[in-house]
C-alpha cells in the first residue's frame, strides 16, 4: 500500500492539453505547481524538448537548462519542472 504524495506522473494521467503521445514512453515530468493547479501548469521542459524541438530527450534538456540561458520573468532559470501558465 502506498503512503504519501506521488513523486511520479504517468504519461496517460498527465493533462490532455500536454499533447504527450501514448507510446513515448512510460512516465511524463511531474510539475512542481506551487500556488497554482498542477494540471493548469506546463513544465519547462517539455516546452523545450516537444514545442521548441531544441533537445531530443530528457537529458539534453537539463543540460540546456544547467547552463543558465534560459530566462522565465527576466531571470535566468536551471530548475526543469517550473511551471508556465500563460
Amino acid at each position: 500500500m502506498a503512503h504519501g504524495i506521488k513523486k511520479h506522473l504517468k504519461r496517460l494521467r498527465a493533462p490532455k492539453i500536454w499533447k504527450l503521445t501514448k507510446l513515448g514512453g512510460i512516465f511524463a515530468p511531474n510539475p512542481k505547481s506551487g500556488p497554482h493547479k498542477k494540471f493548469e501548469s506546463f513544465p519547462l521542459i517539455l516546452i523545450l524538448r516537444n514545442r521548441l524541438k531544441y533537445a531530443l530527450n530528457n537529458q539534453e534538456a537539463v543540460q540546456i537548462l544547467q547552463q543558465r540561458s534560459i530566462k522565465v520573468d527576466k531571470k535566468n532559470t536551471n530548475r526543469k519542472k517550473i511551471i508556465l501558465l500563460d
